[in-house]
């Protein structure tokens, strides 16, 4: 949502073509999210199913990773800021993640199906901004200390507190027990700050950055499938859902957590573990390093997959935009969605979206943030 903040700074056309990559990534974030949202069922087979599997957790990991990339562009991405201008910068980071905080309490009323990760985000921002200064290599070794450590410390935190969601706290969901609990998303967060602290001018860094994700990747879900194939103890643990059929494809598919020791073990989308944490950085890298590297080998593409760019331009707005949807349709249409209700929130927002784009620069709920945002010029 702070794609465009850094325009002004864009001197050159491949400077231009990185923005599209990003802003091309971002856009298939947030369409991954509205198959999750309003998709429907997921099929028991065939590519359909597949593909709709992919965008589970992944797509809001993969909207993480580029809200940190996001802060980086804010408060400095060469160089960090400093005096006034960085105090302001700051500023800026954390006016968004109160106005985030807001916005996604006011859409939680809305009373849809959907947990809104707006609030999420902006606890995520709160807490990362004090590393806005540190190099890539700081910051990537902190993305993986955290990875490695919080999940443990969100476990034994939640079997303290019971199911999850037994808490009313609202801090504690945020932090624990909600579906996007700032212990667990924060190293998505530090991560996409990493990357975008890199040297990216290159195709050379690009295919570092995506075999870099193939490796997390691998280890994410690769070690997730070992261990559940060789530590007899995991299986055991996990015998109520091996007896559902879901055990051989907990390093991969959804499934509920049944909260034990066992579970630490699983790469499942939202397990909130260190092995599903690596293998969904290690996506959103790969995607990332894809979009940038589609973008500098094929000119053309850009015209093609537009309407996904001027989506990722305004990722705010088109998230706020289907979740109003989904509030609106709910009694029309059901809670649960399906594949041609996603087909209508696709074309719609994409085409809102290029129309809008036509005339602006941002969108109408970026161009808000930035208003508001702006009230830290008035910091000395």
């Amino acid at each position: 949502m702070a794609m465009n903040a850094a325009i002004a700074d864009v001197r050159d056309g491949a400077a231009v073509d990185r923005l599209d990559g990003i802003d091309l990534a971002r856009g298939l974030a947030v369409i991954g999210m509205f198959v999750v949202h309003v998709g429907g069922p997921i099929p028991d087979e065939g590519l359909v199913r597949n593909l709709m599997e992919l965008t589970q957790g992944r797509s809001s990991a993969l909207f993480a990773v580029l809200a940190g990339f996001s802060i980086i562009l804010i408060t400095g991405r060469k160089e960090p800021k400093s005096g006034e201008a960085g105090r302001q910068a700051i500023d800026r980071v954390a006016i968004r993640a109160l106005v985030l905080l807001a916005l996604g309490s006011i859409l939680t009323c809305l009373d849809t199906n959907v947990e809104v990760i707006l609030e999420y985000y902006g606890i995520c921002f709160l807490l990362v901004l004090p590393l806005h200064r540190l190099s890539a290599q700081q910051l990537g070794l902190l993305a993986a200390g955290t990875a490695l450590v919080l999940p443990q410390v969100w476990f034994h935190l939640l079997s303290m507190s019971g199911p999850k969601g037994a808490s009313f706290d609202p801090v504690f969901k945020l932090m624990v027990s909600g579906d996007y609990p700032a212990l667990t998303w924060v190293p998505f967060v530090i991560a996409g700050m990493a990357i975008a602290r890199l040297s990216l001018n290159t195709q050379a860094m690009h295919w570092r950055l995506g075999l870099a994700g193939v490796a997390l990747a691998v280890l994410g879900y690769g070690g997730s499938w070992l261990a559940l194939r060789l530590l007899p103890s995991v299986s055991a643990e996990l015998a109520d859902l091996r007896e559902l059929g879901q055990t051989p494809v907990l390093w991969w598919m959804n499934a509920d957590a049944p909260y034990t020791a066992s579970w630490l073990w699983v790469a499942a989308p939202h397990s909130e573990t260190t092995f599903s944490i690596l293998g969904n950085t290690g996506c959103a890298m790969i995607v990332i390093a894809a979009c940038w590297l589609a973008m500098d080998a094929l000119p053309h593409l850009r015209k093609l997959v537009w309407p996904i760019i001027a989506v990722g331009s305004m990722p705010l707005t088109a998230y706020v935009l289907h979740i109003v949807g989904i509030a609106y349709f709910k009694n029309l249409v059901g809670r649960d969605g399906s594949l041609s209700i996603l087909f209508g929130f696709v074309v719609v927002i994409s085409t809102f979206a290029v129309l809008w784009r036509r005339v602006f620069q941002r969108g109408p709920m970026e161009m808000l943030m930035v208003r508001i945002a702006d009230l830290a010029r008035h910091i000395r």
